[in-house]
């Protein structure tokens, strides 16, 4: 059984009990999150729902286990013979959390 559902303007297939990186979501470590989003969904035996543009009635409910942020990456932008230079530094957070069910 799996999903593929959008969040974060990104799209992530899930599978129960798989732990997956997403952009940084508004809720506490140790609750539970529903994507209502869904837009393929797959259980056993059973032929492929594809939405249009997403799945009626499917959700996917996950654990939200962490909150971090990803290495730091950094930003330098230079003008030749203009003596134009800026250096920025940037880490982007994002959530981790575990799948625990898929409805469809």
């Amino acid at each position: 059984m799996f999903a593929v559902f959008r969040t974060g303007g990104k799209q992530f297939r899930a599978e129960p009990g798989a732990t997956l990186l997403i952009p940084s979501l508004d809720a506490e470590p140790g609750s539970t999150v529903t994507f209502d989003d869904v837009l393929l969904a797959s259980s056993e035996g059973e032929e492929v729902a594809v939405g249009t543009p997403t799945v009626d009635g499917a959700s996917v409910t996950a654990e939200v286990i962490a909150h971090d942020r990803t290495k730091k990456i950094t930003v330098f932008k230079r003008k030749r013979r203009k003596g134009y230079r800026r250096k920025q530094g940037h880490r982007q957070g994002f959530t981790v959390v575990r799948v625990a069910d898929i409805v469809r």
